[in-house]
């Protein structure tokens, strides 16, 4: 149940043919493994009980790490709520420092709309189906603000520019000074999905000073009448456990050898039942975890029977990017379709069905970005970049190292290859059009 304990609308708000929205001033407390009680306003009560966002406890939030992390079975349900949570806390900080004007509080409430709201759009398995090419979550989100019992939540909250009020903001195209906490540098939603994930994956990685870094927040004048949310020089540190927690994440839970490879599995099958006409993009955008994986099966897909019953393709190959010769092209991470022809003319010159070679070499190439103003302890403003600053915030100045080092690329094998597929290596360095003209004219690959 949505409620912390369970409890009815107050008669109150209660007419003769149902419930009735809460009162202004309602407000009901969830409890949270994490942030403990979180507080919820009237806003947010409506939009809650809605399909849309009750689905979302059925999206786990970091997809197949479970296969890794038993306790990783938390879903984006929750996370919402600490997003939303982070972003009330934030927002109540600000506004103790006297830095919300008047003309500020319409923001503030579609901004706390926005982190709770900001996963509506999010796929089976978390990022997973992006990297195969279907639509991004946000834009799926932000057509979703606009439909069924959402959309009439939203517009009787807000008004009938309320949902594209919130898209703006989902998306990092808002003007509102308040952008920076929904889409940036130190949004909430990063906040929370960081200390989550580590709580929840039972990790000590992912360790940020929460606290500290509220505290710190700060509106800065960035140009004439433009402002921005920045951060006071005392939250530096702060900002950096923010970063390498980051880092730490996707090097040990959400990059790990066993997860890459159920991703790459999974990506796979999907994208096979979508051929097969089993599921449609569209359906899938309104599937659950569970409810995608058993269609999956009932199809016979032999990689989902795989998944299920954790019998994960195994490392041919495991090189940290700094590591891989040559200068891996984009297509390899970029073009799902052109990636798949490649594995498939490796798995047939190796006399292997179909999926049983499988190329992961993921990107987050912003994944230690670093753009946003800080106010100094004299007063003045700079603005911290992915350079860092002197004295200050070094860790930028190492991000691509960093990054480097959390990258690999994987070859995946559903049964040890008879020979080395180190030769692969050298066809990811070939331009999309070289590798189109050899799969086209049916040439070896290796």
């Amino acid at each position: 149940m949505s409620r912390a304990a369970g409890q009815d609308l107050p008669m109150s708000v209660a007419e003769d043919n149902g419930p009735a929205a809460p009162p202004p001033s309602y407000t009901e407390i969830i409890r949270d493994p994490l942030w403990d009680n979180i507080r919820l306003d009237r806003a947010a009560l409506l939009a809650l009980d809605t399909p849309t966002v009750q689905r979302l406890r059925y999206i786990r939030q970091v997809g197949h790490s479970f296969l890794v992390y038993p306790g990783a079975t938390h879903t984006r349900f929750e996370h919402a709520l600490g997003a939303y949570h982070l972003t009330r806390r934030a927002i109540a900080a600000l506004d103790e420092l006297g830095e919300l004007p008047g003309q500020l509080q319409d923001d503030c409430v579609a901004v706390r709309m926005a982190a709770l709201l900001h996963d509506i759009g999010h796929y089976p398995f978390s990022h997973a189906l992006e990297e195969a090419g279907f639509l991004s979550h946000e834009a799926l989100g932000v057509r979703k603000l606009h439909e069924g019992e959402l959309g009439e939540c939203l517009i009787q909250i807000g008004g009938k520019t309320f949902p594209e009020t919130i898209g703006a903001l989902i998306t990092g195209k808002s003007l509102s000074p308040l952008q920076g906490l929904i889409s940036g540098t130190i949004d909430l939603d990063k906040v929370d999905y960081l200390s989550r994930d580590a709580r929840m994956c039972g990790v000590p990685y992912g360790t940020v000073d929460v606290d500290r870094l509220l505290s710190s927040l700060t509106l800065v004048e960035v140009a004439n009448g433009r402002w921005e949310v920045g951060i006071q020089e005392k939250g530096v540190s702060a900002l950096e456990s923010l970063l390498f927690a980051k880092y730490q994440m996707y090097r040990n839970v959400y990059w790990h050898h066993a997860v890459r490879s159920a991703t790459c599995m999974f990506k796979r099958a999907v994208r096979e039942a979508v051929r097969r006409g089993t599921v449609t993009a569209e359906s899938i955008a309104e599937s659950t975890d569970d409810g995608l994986m058993e269609l999956l099966i009932r199809d016979r897909n032999p990689l989902a029977r795989c998944i299920r019953a954790r019998r994960l393709h195994k490392r041919a190959i495991d090189l940290p990017a700094s590591e891989v010769p040559g200068d891996v092209q984009p297509w390899v991470a970029n073009d799902p379709d052109l990636l798949e022809r490649v594995e498939d003319a490796l798995a047939d010159q190796s006399g292997v069905p179909p999926g049983s070679v499988l190329i992961d070499f993921p990107a987050r190439s912003a994944m230690l970005g670093v753009n946003l103003p800080l106010r100094t302890r004299s007063g003045s403003v700079e603005r911290l970049t992915d350079a860092g600053r002197v004295g200050h915030l070094g860790l930028p100045r190492v991000a691509d190292e960093l990054y480097q080092s959390a990258r690999r690329l994987r070859i995946f094998v559903a049964t040890a290859p008879g020979r080395s597929l180190a030769p692969v290596l050298e066809i990811l360095t070939w331009p999309a059009a070289e590798v189109e003209r050899r799969l086209d004219e049916q040439l070896a690959l290796v």
